[in-house]
Parts: structure tokens; C-alpha cells; sequence
């Protein structure tokens, strides 16, 4: 019998949100308005060139993120959504034994990620629903690579302003890297949540994720990227499955990439959708923290689950997290209202 690794054995499954056929569909953080709209006309251009392979440089793509960030083309990578850029991360650095330090619960594909790297997970509890950002520098040890910093976090929706991100990163030793996940960038209030790339992109230990999933409206196209210094961005294209990013996801986020008015009018209504939700939660007597991202979190506790459910019923999907919590993600407003009206029946 042929031997896999021991380890995978233990290895954690992600579980994506589910879709129920003709449900409202409200657990994984997507885009409600569709494609951008220079996005669907480049798509009908380029499906005919799909019988080729793409680029495996992602050369224009890397061209277009390096003039909008402003910085060298040198300082990018680019991989199948954030989460693969997260594993190319971890495979530049981290081997077996050694350390990756992350608040809990965060993003659920960390700790999957660090065990197929074959490093070990330290999950450092949240405080308030949110990063301790303390607590996190204080677990760092003689063996840890890699910290991922979820700002806003995944799935609780709160962030961690800029004097105390900055803090941290004072603390972290500088043979540490930092991993600023900017997936919920675009929903962030910036007088409230730094950008991460500003305040520290100029350390030699700092990369920060962004992502065309969530705001860009690509998330079935999957492209994400890091920006990091030249030498880590490098060692990450070397860690990138040779042509995981498409050549239609190329071209998309490319065109996407110049929509930034319509990507901010869409985020706009978003948040002005994701205080309403926020508001009338509270009024029901719900503990909803503060968000800076496209959902809100429910720290329902034993009750998340069943809350799901009632949801499901009613034709909504939700994400739970057994015994911690459930995360919705802000639809349209008349998905929003189904939302509010099923968590007032359940209240009632």
C-alpha cells in the first residue's frame, strides 16, 4: 500500500458556504452586483484563446498592479485567489517543525495551509471578536516563520488600526514575516484601518495580500497577489503552480483593476447596507461588533447552528461556525431585509 503522509490525516477540510437552489445566498462574502462593467465584454474577447496557455508570468496583469500600487513590478506576485498566495507565502518560508502564528478564528485556510507546508499552527485567541494583535507578538518564538495578520479579520469582521498594527510589527523580529491579509480592503473605513501596504511596505519583512474575489467582483476567476519586498516576491512566484492563474483571469482583472470609481460606488453601498443590517441586528438584541468588511458577525455561541438552520428554512444560506458564531455576508437590500426578517422571527 503506497504511504501518504501521516499528517494529512489530521488535516482540517475547508468548508466553503453552501448554495441551496433558489436560497439567498449570504456565506461567502461575494460580490451581490455581478461583473464589472468592462469585465464581461474582455471575457467574450478572450474565451477564444482558452485551447492556449496563459501567460505564466502574468506579465501585464503584474504591470498594471505594479503602476497602481506604484511600486516596481519586481515587488509582486500573483497566484489562484489570496488563499494560493497564502500557501506560496508559506512554502517560501516555513519548513517542517517550524511556526506559524495567526489570531483564532481567523481565515479557516491558515491552519490547512501551514499543515500542508508542513508547518505547526499556533492559534492565538481572539480578544472583543477581535486581533490580539499582544498576545500575537508574544507567541512568537525562536521557531516561528510566518505571522498572518487578517485585517479586517475573517469572519469576525473587526480591524486593528494603524498605531497598533504598527506596534506589532515593531515587535516582530525581523527574520519574521509579516502577512498583512487585505482581502476586505475595500470596505474599510481607511480613517479607521490602515493601508497596510502605506504604513509597512517599506519593512523587509512585511507582505501584504489583496485579492479580486470580494470587492473586484472575480471570485470564480480566482486571482489574488502579495506585495512584498523583491527578494520574498521572487521566492514566491518560484512556489506558484505554473499556470494556476488563467489567461481569462488575466484579462479580467486587469480590466477590473482600472474600474477603481465603480468598485468604490459598489463598496459604498455595501457599507451603507452593512450598517443598516448592523443596526436593526443590535435592535434584536444581537451583540454585533463593529465591521470593516462586506459581513457582519453573529458571536451566537451553541446557537449558531440552530440560528443556520432557521435561516435555511427560510431560504437564506448563512455560515455558521458551530459554537462560536455565524457570519453573514451584506446581498442586495432586499436579501438583506429576508435576512432581518428571519433573525426577528427567531427572536420572537
Amino acid at each position: 500500500m503506497v504511504r501518504v503522509r501521516a499528517s494529512l490525516s489530521q488535516l482540517p477540510a475547508y468548508v466553503p458556504g453552501r448554495k441551496l437552489p433558489g436560497a439567498v445566498v449570504l456565506a461567502s462574502n461575494e460580490s451581490p452586483y455581478g461583473l464589472l462593467p468592462g469585465v464581461a465584454d474582455v471575457l467574450a474577447e478572450a474565451a477564444g484563446g482558452v485551447s492556449r496557455y496563459p501567460d505564466l508570468h502574468a506579465a501585464s496583469l503584474v504591470e498594471a498592479l505594479a503602476a497602481h500600487h506604484g511600486v516596481e513590478p519586481d515587488r509582486i506576485a500573483v497566484g489562484a485567489g489570496s488563499s494560493e498566495v497564502c500557501g506560496q507565502l508559506l512554502h517560501t518560508v516555513v519548513g517542517p517543525g517550524d511556526e506559524v502564528v495567526f489570531g483564532w478564528r481567523s481565515f479557516e485556510a491558515y491552519p490547512i495551509l501551514t499543515a500542508v507546508a508542513g508547518g505547526t499552527a499556533v492559534r492565538v485567541p481572539l480578544r472583543d471578536h477581535a486581533l490580539d494583535l499582544d498576545a500575537m507578538a508574544a507567541a512568537i518564538t525562536a521557531r516561528t516563520r510566518l505571522v498572518f495578520v487578517c485585517n479586517p479579520n475573517n469572519p469576525t469582521s473587526t480591524a486593528v488600526g494603524a498605531r497598533a498594527l504598527t506596534a506589532f510589527a515593531d515587535r516582530v523580529p525581523r527574520d519574521v514575516l509579516i502577512v498583512v491579509d487585505e482581502a476586505y480592503r475595500e470596505y474599510a473605513d481607511p480613517a479607521l484601518v490602515p493601508d497596510g501596504l502605506a504604513l509597512l511596505g517599506d519593512r523587509p519583512n512585511v507582505a501584504v495580500l489583496r485579492t479580486f474575489s470580494k470587492a473586484y467582483g472575480l471570485a470564480g476567476l480566482r486571482v489574488g497577489y502579495c506585495v512584498a519586498p523583491p527578494g520574498i516576491a521572487a521566492h514566491v512566484r518560484r512556489t506558484q503552480v505554473p499556470f494556476s492563474v488563467s489567461a481569462l483571469a488575466q484579462r479580467a482583472a486587469a480590466v477590473a483593476l482600472g474600474e477603481g470609481a465603480e468598485v468604490a460606488r459598489r463598496a459604498a453601498l455595501t457599507v451603507a447596507e452593512r450598517d443598516r443590517v448592523t443596526r436593526r441586528l443590535r435592535e434584536l438584541g444581537h451583540d454585533v461588533p463593529d465591521s470593516q468588511s462586506n459581513f457582519v458577525w453573529l458571536p451566537l455561541g451553541e446557537d449558531s447552528v440552530d440560528f443556520a438552520g432557521h435561516c435555511a428554512d427560510g431560504k437564506v444560506v448563512v455560515r455558521p461556525f458551530p459554537g462560536e458564531g455565524v457570519r453573514v455576508t451584506i446581498g442586495l437590500p432586499e436579501e438583506n431585509d429576508t435576512l432581518l426578517a428571519l433573525a426577528a422571527s427567531r427572536r420572537g
